[in-house]
């Protein structure tokens, strides 16, 4: 087991100190600290997004990354292709592309405004590739469960020596009852099951949207997600929004959006985000994009979500079911033609 108990560099504010971490059973953590001091948000980042990938690349048998910010995902990815938008963007020749680094780029690059300062979370050590990527993008710390030689000494040199590594323990299991402690109040409750069985798109939204804090829909295509919403009140504006980030996503892949020639990979991402918005007749090229997956943690209350989702091209969806409402939500599909499975299970998390 790893194990670097210690002081925290503050609480969940700055002005809440001292702040300490330590494993609940000694000499069982699940992770240490490398380089940096972390934070209180670092380690639930650190903590979330690395059961995230980890859980990735068991089901899918592919390295996975995850981009975190605020303890949910921005995006989040298996290793793949690196399209031309992708290439474009992060100055990348895609027939020579690492699987590790591949991931990464894609889960990035769902939401990359979102992404901007980061905290990074890979499945498999980290390779020399990974970490010169990493020293060109703006990002606060990484997980991961080992590093080759060199990787450290070359990402504690980013933000001054401040940027956070820890390395997780992949043999760690996490105790069979989870406790959390809120204003005097102690509560209790077993760890969460399996997931229900899905496969492809719909099996790696099903993952992402276990670690993204409730309510959560996740929008999915070709091993990466597209759009993330997290923490929304309403499910609809929680449908719509990540919606909205699948169609920026779309749009950045026009023909019409151009290379940008400036020199640091933030302000070729942001020219692009901004030509993004000037292309010609938008809602045709957006009328293009289907065969998309959709998963929502928990039941889609009304067919509202349904429009919504097929306007983003949705043609397959993963939901609880089990709503007075769900056989209005399986007939709106058949109308549609999104396939639909009810898998009886939520997957809130707060």
């Amino acid at each position: 087991m790893l194990e670097n108990v210690g002081v925290l560099r503050y609480g969940i504010n700055p002005h809440q100190t001292p702040a300490t971490w330590a494993p609940v059973e000694p000499g069982a953590a699940p992770l240490r600290v490398v380089s940096g001091l972390p934070s209180y948000v670092n380690l639930l980042d650190a903590l979330g997004s690395w059961q995230l990938v980890r859980e990735a690349a068991l089901a899918l048998g592919l390295p996975s990354a995850a981009s975190f910010k605020h303890v949910s995902p921005a995006g989040a990815a298996v290793a793949g292709r690196i399209d031309p938008a992708m290439a474009a963007a992060y100055r990348l020749d895609p027939g020579h592309v690492g699987s590790l680094t591949s991931a990464y780029v894609r889960a990035r690059d769902a939401d990359p405004k979102s992404s901007y300062g980061d905290f990074v979370a890979v499945s498999h050590p980290v390779d020399l590739e990974l970490a010169a990527f990493l020293r060109e993008v703006v990002s606060d710390g990484i997980i991961a469960p080992g590093f080759e030689p060199g990787v450290v000494a070359a990402l504690a040199a980013k933000k001054n020596g401040r940027f956070l590594i820890l390395e997780a323990d992949p043999s760690f299991t996490p105790p069979p009852i989870e406790v959390r402690e809120v204003y005097g109040l102690r509560i209790t409750q077993p760890v969460d099951l399996p997931l229900p069985p899905l496969s492809g798109d719909l099996l790696l939204g099903a993952v992402i949207a276990r670690y993204t804090q409730s309510n959560s829909v996740v929008y999915v295509t070709d091993g990466m997600a597209l759009g993330v919403a997290a923490g929304q009140q309403s499910r609809i504006d929680c449908t719509a929004l990540a919606g909205s980030k699948v169609d920026t996503w779309w749009l950045r892949r026009h023909p019409s959006v151009p290379a940008s020639p400036a020199t640091r990979i933030h302000d070729r991402v942001n020219a692009q985000l901004t030509a993004a918005q000037a292309v010609p007749d938008p809602s045709a090229w957006l009328a293009r994009l289907n065969g998309i997956a959709f998963v929502s943690d928990g039941a889609l209350p009304f067919t509202d979500n349904i429009a919504e989702a097929h306007r983003h091209g949705v043609s397959a969806i993963a939901e609880p079911g089990g709503s007075a409402r769900s056989p209005e939500i399986a007939a709106e599909c058949r109308r549609r033609g999104i396939s639909l499975i009810q898998t009886g299970q939520r997957l809130f998390r707060h």
